[in-house]
């Protein structure tokens, strides 16, 4: 037994560092409102890159994922140059750009966008150019956003789920949906199932004015 605390201890501390280590920018948002596990938001604009990607929830996730990551990772067209070594030589290296959270994934028809916010140093003339030309880069203008969060499993079914009850407080609420669902994870694979954040957003009309941070009863 007691090395089975031991053993669990120590997990622990290596989920508590991994979490640690992972901390990264996330999207800037005012909450406006919160009613249990809902909240309206005002999110600031913001650049995405982003990949379309054909097949179910769960794969395209995956595909579209490497995809971005190459991007991000120096799989684009930067001015930056290499340091003068011996022999001399000059050559432009892909830059490197943080990762933030979070994930978008979002349904086109048959198919998934999947995006990566860009840090909030970047505006779209100093972003590098991807070498892919499936991943694009876009101007996310200022919104309003309507947002459940849930752990768990990154599948198609707790999706669903959690879009319905969404979709369902947003009309109890009176509120009018502008845009369609985005389904946003913000930790890495490795990360066990019942730490993950995951969340719905749905764009809303900003309607009439909302009591910042007022408490539904």
């Amino acid at each position: 037994m007691k090395h089975f605390v031991r053993i669990t201890v120590v997990t622990a501390l290596i989920i508590i560092g991994a979490i640690d280590a992972m901390a990264i920018e996330e999207a800037k948002y005012e909450v406006i409102k919160k009613d249990n596990k809902f909240e309206i938001r005002d999110y600031a604009s913001h650049i995405l890159a982003e990949t379309v990607v054909e097949g179910k929830l769960e794969d395209a996730g995956s595909v579209a994922f490497k995809r971005l990551f190459r991007y991000i990772s120096g799989d684009n067209r930067s001015g930056n140059k290499v340091d003068m070594t011996a022999p001399v030589s000059q050559e432009p290296i892909g830059e490197k750009i943080k990762m933030t959270a979070p994930v978008g994934q979002q349904r086109v028809k048959d198919s998934w966008t999947v995006s990566f916010m860009m840090p909030s140093s970047y505006i779209l003339e100093t972003l590098p150019e991807p070498e892919d030309p499936k991943v694009t880069l876009r101007q996310v203008p200022a919104r309003r956003i309507a947002a459940v969060r849930y752990s768990g499993f990154w599948s198609e079914k707790s999706y669903l789920k959690h879009k319905v009850k969404l979709e369902s407080w947003i009309h109890r609420m009176g509120l009018t949906i502008v845009g369609d669902p985005i389904w946003a994870r913000y930790n890495p694979p490795f990360m066990p199932w019942f730490l993950r954040r995951n969340e719905i957003l749905i764009p809303i009309d900003r309607g009439p004015s909302q009591e910042k941070n007022q408490q539904s009863h």
